[in-house]
């Protein structure tokens, strides 16, 4: 088994002590594991503050970033995790969402929390994705 820890330049380096994507391959395949992603800009900045779709395409961009960067696709994603601080235009959210996805959907699920680490933050999204190794 190999464990590679990865933060893609194409993603906003990481605040605090943590990897954006941790890569685990065994045998024939490599699990990639994605760190919540919230809706930061290659700037280093809040992008869409107050404005649910923006953040989730943001956050979408992060997450494809990620995965490319570890050989992988949106069609490679298995769990997929979301955390929302409001459930306005949660219709807007998985608009984005679904063109993120396409059809072959992954397992799900979505939680309304209190706040996220950024106040102004109104989503997060983790992943993860099996490629072959």
């Amino acid at each position: 088994m190999r464990v590679i820890r990865n933060n893609p330049e194409a993603v906003a380096a990481p605040v605090g002590s943590y990897s954006h994507a941790v890569r685990v391959e065994t045998g024939d395949a490599a699990w990639i594991h994605i760190a919540g992603q919230v809706a930061i800009g290659t700037d280093g900045d809040l992008v869409g503050i107050g404005d649910m779709r923006a953040q989730t395409e943001q956050v979408f961009e992060n997450l494809r970033a990620i995965l490319e960067a570890n050989g992988a696709s949106f069609a490679d994603v298995v769990k997929i995790t979301t955390y929302v601080t409001t459930l306005e235009d949660l219709g807007g959210m998985r608009e984005v969402r679904a063109r993120y996805l396409g059809d072959d959907l992954p397992a799900s699920t979505a939680v309304q929390i209190v706040a996220l680490v950024l106040p102004d933050a109104l989503i997060e999204v983790d992943a993860v994705a099996v490629v072959p190794a």
